[in-house]
């Protein structure tokens, strides 16, 4: 839905820490997991970070939602792909594996475009973990049989192909309306 924030993500933070990219991401591939599952606070997780490259402590109220807010950068065409389908009956629903400043900032986007919102760091799980896809088609009232799962990552489709999902792995704007065409008539 969004063009991914990752590597401007990963440049603002390396920038302001003042270390490389590739320490920075090292760091970051260790302490994720707590992150995105909400287990630790972003407070906890800048201390484990600094702690780690041996860096102060950013001078932020939240310094996840700063650099958020500088790197996010919607995909119009997939929104309004999105509410076409929903115009055609289809519940719609936003799976993502974020961090709570993150969720603060998309809660203000008003994305009423999704009939549901799952995020890991709220719901304590992670894709591809079968439990975050249980917990969004409980949200969503449906089965597996009767779910398409559209993700642009290989482990996080096979993660969804294991739970029972028909997936499709998003490449671009053109190929996912060309695979759509497969499931709805758009």
């Amino acid at each position: 839905m969004i063009e991914d924030p990752a590597p401007g993500l990963v440049s603002y933070f390396a920038k302001v820490l003042g270390v490389g990219e590739d320490e920075y991401r090292q760091s970051y591939n260790l302490f994720m997991d707590d992150f995105h599952t909400g287990r630790v606070t972003e407070w906890q997780f800048w201390a484990n970070m600094t702690g780690r490259l041996r860096v102060p402590m950013p001078k932020s109220d939240s310094l996840w939602a700063e650099a958020f807010a500088a790197v996010y950068v919607p995909r119009a065409e997939l929104f309004n792909l999105a509410a076409r389908l929903r115009e055609k009956g289809c519940k719609i629903a936003l799976l993502s594996n974020t961090e709570k400043p993150a969720v603060e900032f998309f809660h203000k986007q008003k994305y009423d475009v999704f009939d549901v919102t799952v995020f890991s760091c709220l719901e304590g799980t992670k894709k591809p973990e079968p439990q975050i896809y249980e917990i969004t088609l409980n949200k969503l009232g449906t089965t597996p049989a009767n779910t398409l799962f559209i993700d642009d990552r290989h482990d996080y489709i096979d993660g969804a192909k294991r739970f029972g999902l028909q997936t499709i792995l998003f490449e671009s704007v053109e190929q996912l309306k060309k695979d759509l065409n497969g499931f709805f008539d758009i």
